[in-house]
């Protein structure tokens, strides 16, 4: 079978703290956050101190991730029937770091284009995706450390049978696609976030859709029907945990403290955008991105500094609009 790609389901770690607003008992949240799936010895233990980057001045981030799994099995969450990596087999076709202010006003959601051509530890020049190829979720942390400099407090990983399902369970989304709207399930969402050979800036385009699509999912999600009805909350938080796997760093206490914090963020307060880009070029015939190294340190400042929201007041961005790609 072709590979898969999928969309990283970030609402899997901000979904649930959101449903609590609709009101989903404490008792359910304690429930659910101890069925998610950890992920044993995710972080690199290899590198020194000095290389390692400094704790950010307040808030968290997260390092997000989809999956190529090139597997029939579902590689993450408690029904994972597959390893989560193996050399060679995965690629991560999605990465966003998504930065939580300490005050807990909302969520920022950086993408980072997969052919970013950066520094991987102990391989040289390579694009960015090949990280979780050669050296699974720690080598990944350390690449994407090593090139922001923002400290990574913790990962979540899906795979293509948890995307496709957590589209079906919220009943589809309705998604805009050369200005008329298409109602789409999980195997046709699955197509639209795919796509970049037709799109006009590729996988800058193709960032935004994945962007376009988790902000239609997280809307979806928190409409009355799904909110107010106890068997369709359950159903969701069911495939939410399912599906989703991150760090053994982050506890059950942490993660349901990570969710009521941020139990009134809605998608109106989460700004998405991509890492500023210098352009595009081909490096031994690849396809390769350049990132803007300039203005991504700015960016990264603001991250590690817990001040994006006077970094995006004062800068352009390449930021997700109301429409779609």
């Amino acid at each position: 079978m072709s590979p898969k790609r999928v969309l990283l389901a970030a609402l899997a770690l901000l979904g649930i703290g959101i449903l609590l607003a609709g009101g989903v008992g404490w008792w359910a949240v304690e429930h659910y956050t101890g069925k998610v799936d950890r992920i044993p010895g995710a972080f690199p233990t290899h590198v020194p101190p000095a290389e390692q980057p400094a704790p950010s001045k307040g808030g968290q981030t997260f390092l997000l991730v989809g999956v190529d799994s090139r597997s029939d099995l579902p590689t993450t969450g408690r029904d994972a029937k597959a390893p989560t990596w193996t050399y060679g087999a995965q690629r991560s076709d999605t990465m966003m770091l998504v930065h939580l202010p300490a005050d807990h006003s909302g969520a920022y959601v950086v993408s980072l284009p997969r052919d970013s051509w950066v520094d991987v530890p102990g391989h040289g020049k390579a694009k960015l995706n090949a990280a979780f190829s050669w050296g699974g979720p720690p080598l990944l942390i350390d690449t994407v450390q090593r090139l922001t400099d923002v400290r990574v407090d913790h990962l979540a990983i899906i795979d293509w049978e948890g995307f496709k399902q957590l589209t079906d369970t919220v009943g589809g989304v309705d998604l805009r696609v050369d200005g008329t709207v298409r109602h789409m399930n999980g195997e046709q969402a699955l197509v639209y976030v795919r796509e970049r050979k037709n799109l006009p800036r590729g996988d800058l385009d193709r960032t935004h859709r994945q962007q376009n699509f988790l902000r239609a999912v997280l809307t979806k999600a928190m409409t009355t029907r799904n909110l107010t009805n106890p068997v369709r909350t359950a159903e969701l938080l069911d495939d939410l945990t399912a599906s989703v796997s991150v760090d053994d760093r982050l506890s059950d206490g942490d993660l349901r403290e990570l969710l009521w914090d941020n139990k009134s963020v809605r998608p109106g307060d989460m700004v998405f955008m991509n890492a500023p880009v210098a352009g595009t070029d081909t490096v031994k015939g690849q396809s390769v991105v350049l990132l803007d190294a300039k203005e991504s340190g700015t960016l990264w400042a603001a991250m590690r500094n817990d001040t994006m929201a006077a970094y995006v007041a004062a800068h352009r961005t390449d930021r997700l609009g109301s429409g779609t790609r």
